[in-house]
């Protein structure tokens, strides 16, 4: 069901110095409502209803889009290896555009084993050209943290290096780095990005550092983690491990490189404040300098907490997120923005999402080049099973546009980010409901 609402908010506004532990320097409640002409219509439409075999289940890592106009992505089970997985252990997938329809087409099958399992993040195409990602867990290895098959892995997909004349050709994977966890390694990867020169960069959400600061039950605080190509194979660095502290833990989120190669990205709890940070790193030679540039408060007021999703940059430097709770009333979660200011920076959390105390935004927002901003709330809605929105900015602030309201039958639960083509369609998975119960692809058309 689509349909529209339009409410724009700069809710508060506050300035912080790099690495300072203060979290409210300035408060600036300053809500403004926005009327705008009649939205166009949106349809919706499921392209793929995941039955649970070979094409998967659970898909809530996001899509990646190729020049072709061709979709990928992945499922957290499913598969047709039980391998060592509760359900299975996931798949990567493409789907081709065919006519007025679309064809999905599994492109590997994770066995559990040393090649991984449960790919929580979506596929990207590195330098080469060929598929990248990670798996939450296996790779074979003994997990230090309390998990039966691995830590997880990086891997490679290429397309099969033969003619292939089966319907079901499944790529070659190589597995670049597989995951030790402990206080050494890190542990359970997530969304993966490439840097000019080749290195990959990650998170993982537990690993490094075993301590009790680390929030709800995590025994281990999590790491940004590096792989640069070495001698045919690739090494692991650790940028950053997680204390628990000031610094906040539990990085679930992808990172985001700016012009000069400096990381950014979202620690979803802990910080001085206890609900996520918000954090930078900065290379120097070899090594890595970690400032925390925001800390969410937990537990109240109007400052959100739990930031989960990717950060994004818009052309002018400035920073996007989004935070999984808290805003104001409702406890639903925001949309922020980060801007650059005399060395520090000022986060406006512009727009606050309301539906019933229930989790918002799960995953980062997308931006188009007029600078319109996408994304998901993972189960806000009157039926609680999640919605697609649409943040335009008007004269200092933002509209509001619910572009899709999930209503199980079509999908829940969008966890993953969404992904625009050129020509203004907005696609995305739904992790849960559906024809079948396992989750869904979806397109939205201006």
């Amino acid at each position: 069901m689509a349909g529209q609402e339009q409410i724009a908010a700069p809710i508060f506004d506050i300035n912080l110095r790099t690495g300072t532990s203060t979290l409210v320097l300035a408060v600036m409640l300053a809500a403004t409502i926005l009327l705008s002409p009649a939205a166009q219509a949106q349809t919706f439409t499921v392209i793929h209803n995941f039955t649970g075999g070979a094409d998967g289940a659970t898909p809530g890592g996001g899509l990646t889009l190729d020049a072709a106009g061709n979709l990928y992505g992945t499922a957290y089970y499913g598969g047709l290896n039980n391998g060592n997985c509760y359900g299975s252990c996931g798949v990567v997938f493409k789907m081709k555009p065919v006519g007025q329809g679309w064809v999905l087409t599994p492109l590997y099958d994770f066995t559990g084993g040393a090649d991984g399992a449960n790919p929580d993040a979506g596929v990207i195409f590195g330098p080469n050209g060929t598929l990248y990602g990670a798996t939450a867990e296996g790779g074979g290895l003994p997990c230090q943290n309390s998990n039966g098959y691995g830590c997880g892995t990086v891997f490679n997909l290429r397309p099969h290096p033969n003619a292939c004349n089966s319907a079901l050709c499944p790529w070659t994977e190589t597995v670049l780095y597989r995951f030790a966890g402990g206080t050494s390694d890190g542990a359970f990867p997530g969304q993966i990005v490439f840097d000019p020169a080749g290195n990959i960069y990650g998170t993982t959400s537990e690993g490094g550092v075993y301590s009790s600061n680390c929030a709800f039950g995590y025994d281990w605080c999590g790491t940004v983690f590096g792989l640069t190509p070495s001698q045919g194979g690739w090494t692991e660095t650790l940028p950053w491990i997680f204390t628990g502290g000031d610094d906040g833990a539990t990085p679930i989120a992808g990172l985001t490189l700016d012009a000069a190669g400096n990381l950014y990205g979202a620690a979803e709890t802990n910080g001085a404040g206890g609900g996520g940070t918000i954090f930078e790193l900065t290379r120097s030679g070899s090594s890595w300098t970690e400032n925390t540039l925001y800390s969410f408060s937990y537990g109240g007021g109007l400052d959100a907490s739990f930031p989960r999703g990717t950060l994004i940059f818009d052309p002018a430097g400035n920073l996007y997120g989004t935070t999984l709770y808290g805003g104001g009333s409702g406890n639903d979660g925001t949309v922020f923005e980060m801007t650059p200011s005399g060395g520090g920076w000022n986060l406006t959390q512009w727009y606050g999402l309301h539906g019933f105390e229930q989790n918002g935004p799960a995953a980062g927002v997308v931006r188009d080049s007029a600078g319109n901003l996408y994304g998901t709330a993972s189960e806000l809605g009157p039926n609680n099973a999640g919605l697609v929105f649409k943040l335009t900015p008007s004269n200092g602030g933002w509209i509001y546009t619910l572009l899709h309201q999930f209503e199980f039958t079509d999908g829940c639960e969008p966890d993953g980010s969404v992904v625009l083509d050129a020509q203004g369609n907005l696609y995305g998975t739904a992790s849960a409901c559906g024809a079948n119960g396992v989750g869904v692809v979806w397109e939205i058309t201006p």
